[in-house]
């Protein structure tokens, strides 16, 4: 079958068989002109084929459509066989074994509305494992009970006029009737089962889920309602308990599915009013750029981290999935519901990926793949952003310590000793000499300062700007060195973190070129062209791959440049040099 015409061929097939039989069967029941009350009996028992119909075409993957469906060919071709059987007198005639076969199909309708179309509900799953063993009880049961009615005496049949074609007479026919009154009566205790966990869900469950069990439990105790005012008055007469137990019956899981799948949007599919006009609006999830949308200030206003819990939680929401994960590179996870199983679904983002746990209606479609391909892009930004901060916040703290380091080792115990000096010489009575060593002690202690301050933030760079700060920072240098820079550049300021953090590419590559590249010339180079601000430091030295090196000490200063929206790479080869190129964009 072409995958255009499914499931609408196979859905759409199944309702008319539906329909037909409950509207073929009821007419047949009572004749024509029918009374109110039987069009009234068929407008309800047509409602369970629509809703059927309906979500099993707009979401084919959910079993729960099928179910439903199912559920309603049941009771359209039981309906059906009771006409037949009413129709035909003498129980004897050529449609009467196949309308007691399609009669019998009444217990399979019952056991499926009862037990699971309540227990599968929303997406055609088990709640848990635990219920395994009760679907087996409820299945036999359904079996038993439909053997009964197929094999019952005429007595069981004292409504229809001819009686059972294929009823069993003596002790058979009174075991098959025990057969299927004790089968009715284990599928009716199933069922209360299953109302009871119906209850104890939406004890447990979430808001929203709250709000659609209310009705489901609403419609199972309406429909076992119905089935006990039938048992309670029988059909004979038409008695008004009879007739409000059977609508009951009929109408209660239609009803409960309709007003979960309109009025809290199950299966995304809703209705809309424009003026006087009532009209179904279906694909109500969000799109990509509707959740962008709607998280763009949230996102703008959160940490790197809850930015990844947010956008979990937007995975989560567009895709109607039970829990979503954002996972990094480095194994954290950050994850929004309740994780409580495998992923179903997991795609790349980034540096990480997103893992997202089971659909609470149905199964993942394409549909579905697309938009998380499509979230992939934002949640990998996000990922990439995250790792640079907490990059960022690594080598902040490694320069914290260092600094705290230098003071320790070097200007505080400079001033310990001074201070032991001073104690010293006002205790002795110190002459000049021991005055002029702590004097000069004091002026060394202030210079170990000034060049510490200098390497937190050189005060060149803070007083005349980049260009002179590398000028000033080159012109020490031990090698021949070259600095350069536009037309204007000298003149021009730029904020502080811009200035801050070229300046240090500079130094730290200087500081590679000498260490490490044994170079005998550096050039510098700053230029700003095309948007951007950029610095080129090139040496003459033994050179490296790049491609082979690690990150080093030139990480940080990266994840700085990629901070500001710029970035930072390396040229050359063993024997070739090294050409470190940095740039941030320039500001307005």
């Amino acid at each position: 079958m072409s995958p255009a015409l499914f499931p609408r061929v196979p859905a759409a097939s199944a309702a008319v068989v539906a329909m037909a039989g409950i509207t073929a069967g009821a007419l047949l029941e009572s004749g024509l002109p029918a009374p109110f009350g039987q069009w009234l009996f068929i407008v309800v028992c047509l409602a369970l084929p629509a809703i059927g119909w309906l979500v099993a075409v707009r979401r084919p993957d959910n079993v729960y459509g099928w179910l439903l469906l199912a559920a309603a060919d049941c009771l359209g071709l039981g309906i059906l066989g009771v006409g037949l059987l009413i129709r035909d007198a003498t129980g004897h005639g050529p449609f009467a074994i196949l309308a007691a076969l399609l009669a019998s199909l009444f217990p399979v309708f019952y056991g499926l509305t009862w037990i699971f179309i309540p227990l599968l509900f929303p997406d055609g799953r088990l709640p848990s494992r635990r219920w395994r063993a009760g679907v087996w009880v409820a299945g036999a049961a359904m079996a038993a009970q439909w053997a009964g009615v197929l094999l019952s005496p005429d007595e069981v049949y004292a409504a229809v006029p001819g009686g059972n074609p294929l009823g069993l007479s003596g002790p058979a026919g009174l075991v098959a009737a025990s057969v299927g009154g004790l089968g009715q009566i284990v599928a009716f205790l199933v069922a209360l089962s299953v109302l009871v966990s119906l209850v104890l869900r939406l004890r447990r469950g979430a808001a929203t889920e709250r709000r659609r069990l209310r009705w489901m439990i609403a419609g199972v105790v309406g429909t076992l309602g119905g089935a006990v005012l039938v048992a309670a008055y029988g059909l004979t007469g038409l008695a008004l308990g009879a007739w409000l137990g059977l609508l009951g019956a009929m109408a209660s899981p239609a009803v409960a599915i309709i007003a979960t799948v309109f009025r809290h949007n199950l299966l995304d599919i809703g209705v809309g009013i424009r003026g006087s006009r009532i009209f179904l609006v279906f694909d109500l999830r969000p799109t990509v750029d509707e959740l962008l949308t709607e998280l763009g200030p949230a996102l703008e206003e959160a940490e790197p981290a809850e930015q990844l819990g947010r956008l979990a939680g937007a995975v989560r929401a567009g895709l109607e999935a039970r829990w979503a994960a954002v996972a990094l590179a480095d194994g954290t996870r950050v994850v929004s519901g309740d994780e409580d199983g495998a992923a179903v679904l997991t795609v790349p983002a980034g540096l990480g990926h997103i893992a997202c746990g089971p659909r609470t209606a149905g199964r993942f479609t394409a549909e579905d793949r697309r938009l998380l391909r499509a979230l992939a892009v934002p949640v990998g930004l996000a990922i990439q952003s995250a790792g640079l901060a907490a990059r960022l916040v690594n080598a902040e703290e490694a320069e914290r310590r260092r600094i705290e380091r230098n003071i320790h080792d070097g200007a505080q115990q400079q001033l310990v000793a001074l201070i032991a000096g001073l104690e010293l010489a006002r205790a002795t009575g110190g002459g000049p000499d021991a005055l002029a060593l702590l004097r000069e002690q004091a002026r060394q202690t202030l210079t170990d300062l000034r060049e510490l301050a200098a390497g937190i933030h050189p005060s060149v760079l803070s007083q005349a700007g980049l260009v002179e700060a590398v000028e000033e920072r080159c012109s020490r240098l031990p090698v021949a060195t070259t600095v350069t820079a536009d037309t204007g550049l000298r003149a021009r300021r730029f904020p502080d973190e811009i200035e801050g953090a070229l300046y240090f590419t500079v130094s730290e590559a200087i500081a590679n070129a000498l260490k490490h590249a044994a170079a005998s010339r550096i050039e510098v180079r700053l230029t700003q062209a095309g948007g951007r601000l950029q610095v080129v430091v090139s040496d003459d030295g033994k050179g490296f791959d790049p491609a082979a090196a690690g990150r080093g000490g030139l990480g940080p200063l990266a994840d700085r440049m990629s901070a500001l929206g710029g970035g930072l790479d390396l040229a050359g080869g063993p024997g070739e040099g090294t050409r470190l190129r940095a740039w941030v964009p320039m500001p307005g």
